[in-house]
């Protein structure tokens, strides 16, 4: 059986180097080499990889929201996310979207090919750098009990896209996710959502406050 691989990343010579590295293996063939999530998307119907090494960080659609879009449309494909970037946010949000390994583009030539193969299988592949980190994000989510208390007074004159925003957080969507599913433009990608609504109105702001800095139920 080969297994037939997508590369997504915005480096070209990274793609180059990853299908020389993975045609060498009998089993594996290279059918698409691409630079973004939308690339990813549009190639898959022509293509039909059973596997894709996604990067993070690529101009466009990024590598998480393209995680989702294509299990959302492709439950089928497995998805390894292969990067350099370990931070938080983006192992947590590829993982809750569907990717079954997430691998540092450090690793040797031969992790990535037994991953490939495990994920294939149906099985998952993390970075051991990242398993530590994988633990202690589920640990501290499994802990967490949150409450929420809303002066109505405050909430009352709320416009439709605003509560959109308000719902968007509490699915814990990020920032990034917010924004691209509500098309906002951010000014400053760190502070979507107080920015946006102090501009408009500051009794909206201490709403918006409220809402999506919860408070611990068992302090209360």
């Amino acid at each position: 059986m080969v297994i037939k691989v997508m590369v997504a990343d915005d480096q070209a010579l990274i793609r180059e180097s990853l299908k020389i590295i993975l045609s060498a293996h009998p089993d594996i063939e290279v059918v698409a080499t691409v630079e973004d999530g939308n690339h990813v998307l549009s190639s898959i119907p022509q293509t039909h990889p059973d596997l894709i090494l996604m990067d993070i960080r690529m101009p466009g659609m990024d590598g998480v929201l393209a995680t989702k879009e294509v299990k959302e449309h492709y439950p089928d494909i497995k998805i390894i996310i292969l990067t350099t970037f370990d931070d938080d946010e983006f192992i947590y949000s590829a993982l809750k979207y569907g990717a079954s390994g997430y691998l540092l583009k450090g690793a040797s030539t031969e992790e990535l090919y037994e991953a490939i193969k495990v994920v294939y299988q149906g099985g998952a592949m993390i970075n051991p750098n990242i398993a530590s980190k994988v633990f202690q994000i589920f640990s501290q989510m499994a802990k967490t009990n949150f409450s929420i208390a809303v002066d109505e007074d405050n909430v009352k004159d709320l416009s439709t896209t605003e509560w959109r925003i308000i719902q968007e957080v509490g699915y814990g969507e990020s920032n990034k996710e917010i924004a691209a599913k509500l098309f906002l433009i951010r000014r400053n990608r760190a502070q979507l959502l107080i920015n946006d609504f102090g501009e408009i109105k500051p009794t909206r702001a201490n709403a918006i406050s409220d809402l999506v800095s919860p408070n611990r139920s068992d302090e209360t």
